[in-house]
């Protein structure tokens, strides 16, 4: 055979991989408003950058009728390109292949890109779209499934670990997914469960539909397994794009500088004015972040679940900040279980990754209730506390308003470690509100007053006027600075400067026990 028919053999084997499935399981995945593994590639990465790696693996099982059936790439296309001209890497599971099912070769091919990444200090994403274990391979598609798992682990808190479902994961494939540090999924497309409908339906009698069980919105806003949803498949790859804008790329480098255009001095007369007079109404803390922050943008994660708190990321000077802020609209801006865990996760990304920490603090307390307490609030609460007291980066603290009792702690108190504490005028630092606490100090004097409810709203008005301020928590040196809240954005790009030679250490140790 002359060279020129081995380069036709290898073009010729070459089309016939990369058209997966085949035509026709091509046109059903187009038909279910669903995009090919190379198509989803070709969208995501910058254009012509990709570079595939085993393209020629294929299966070795024989068992049931495996022998004689092919799987062009192993039902997985994996390989490396750049994001804005940055290296990442990335596997796309491929559902015209077997249903993209994962088998021995399929995880082996994951795996190795998986182990490239960390070794080159980038970041790694999973394309999602996979029927589960391939049953004909057993024990050996299980391992391939722990192999990965294995490699999560590992790998968290090196490089950052994306995870997109663009079709359905159920089973042991959800735990990839959920191992990494953000789940991405599309509306109407995306469905993660551990036993399906049917299996519910069988055991329970339970109806519900893959859409309820678990989709897009269900993951976003009630379970908390996913971070993003997205209306289609190019949104989610624009949001892919915009979240990695705000990282670094490995746990060695600071995340992307950009010199966007806004001053850093530039202050905001409009914040002197965002706190209501009523202490008890409600105002809208991303707004007032968008106020303070480059150019108005703050990419939160996490939208739609936990609302009574904000997390995401934005920039104070070209610099990237994580941002963790209470949000007066929702729940008063209380503490609750699904807040210290949305929080906790965000802190310790941020820390893993080198993001200094920003908290907005405007927190009444942790939500009352005996479903807060059945729940555990306590446990998940101390998260926080140690998710702040464990975090090295810059951590600096704005309290706007209210700041009460052990969710005044739990937001990043000098205590647990804030390199900054910087107060508004507004701030009302105490261990509890004043009607409460007035109640509790001056209970008898109110009880022999001739005018028990005019005594009440006097000593409301004496506590308020002694103890809700900053002032106290200022004497002490529990807040560093006081100041008028127009000036909270030079104020912060002045301390995030101040802070960004920063070093801490820690005893040294194998690793602590977080109250999972």
């Amino acid at each position: 055979m002359s060279t020129k028919d081995k380069i036709d053999g290898l073009m010729s084997l070459s089309k016939k991989i990369e058209l997966g499935g085949g035509q026709k399981a091509i046109d059903k995945q187009h038909n279910n408003g669903k995009l090919t593994a190379r198509e989803r590639i070709e969208k995501l990465l910058d254009p012509g950058t990709f570079t595939e790696l085993d393209k020629f693996v294929t299966h070795r099982c024989n068992n049931f009728d495996m022998a004689g059936k092919e799987a062009p790439g192993e039902g997985v296309v994996t390989g490396y390109g750049t994001i804005d001209g940055r290296l990442v890497y990335l596997y796309a599971q491929d559902f015209t292949v077997l249903g993209g099912s994962l088998g021995e070769m399929h995880a082996r091919k994951i795996c190795k890109v998986m182990d490239l990444a960390v070794k080159m200090g980038a970041p790694c994403i999973g394309l999602n779209d996979s029927g589960g274990a391939r049953i004909q391979e057993a024990v050996d598609a299980l391992s391939g499934y722990g192999q990965i798992f294995f490699r999560n682990t590992l790998a968290s808190g090196v490089i950052p670990q994306i995870s997109v479902i663009m079709g359905p994961c159920a089973g042991g494939a959800v735990y990839s997914p959920a191992l990494t540090d953000y789940v991405f999924m599309v509306k109407n497309i995306s469905q993660m469960f551990i036993t399906g409908p049917q299996v519910i339906k069988a055991v329970t009698g339970e109806e519900v539909t893959s859409e309820q069980l678990g989709g897009a919105m269900t993951h976003n806003s009630t379970s908390g397994v996913a971070q993003f949803a997205a209306d289609n498949e190019e949104e989610c790859f624009a949001q892919i794009r915009t979240l990695l804008s705000y990282l670094p790329s490995n746990n060695l480098e600071d995340a992307p500088c950009e010199d966007n255009g806004d001053d850093a001095g530039r202050m905001d007369e409009s914040l002197n004015d965002i706190i209501p007079d009523n202490a008890n109404a409600a105002y809208d803390m991303a707004e007032l972040i968008s106020k303070v922050v480059d150019n108005g943008r703050f990419y939160q994660t996490q939208p739609y679940y936990a609302k009574n708190i904000l997390t995401g990321f934005a920039r104070v000077d070209g610099r990237v900040i994580g941002i963790i802020a209470n949000q007066p609209k929702v729940m008063a801006g209380c503490l609750d279980i699904n807040a210290s865990d949305k929080s906790a996760r965000h802190i310790r990304f941020c820390d893993a990754f080198n993001i200094p920490i920003v908290n907005f603090v405007d927190v009444p307390g942790f939500l009352p209730g005996t479903n807060q307490e059945y729940g555990g609030i306590i446990r998940h609460g101390a998260k926080m506390l140690y998710a702040y007291s464990e975090a090295t980066v810059p951590k600096i603290t704005i309290v706007t308003r209210k700041a009460y009792g052990g969710a005044y702690l739990a937001m990043c108190s000098r205590d647990l470690g804030a390199d900054q504490v910087i107060a508004w005028p507004t701030a009302e630092i105490a261990v509890m509100g004043a009607e409460g606490a007035a109640n509790i100090i001056f209970r008898k004097d109110i009880e022999k007053a001739d005018n028990p409810t005019e005594k009440r709203a006097e000593k409301i008005a004496e506590y308020k006027e002694r103890f809700a301020t900053p002032y106290v928590a200022a004497e002490r040196g529990f807040v560093d600075q006081v100041i008028e809240p127009q000036e909270t954005r030079p104020v912060l790009a002045n301390a995030l400067e101040m802070l960004s030679t920063k070093r801490e250490a820690r005893p040294v140790k194998k690793h602590g026990n977080i109250p999972l």
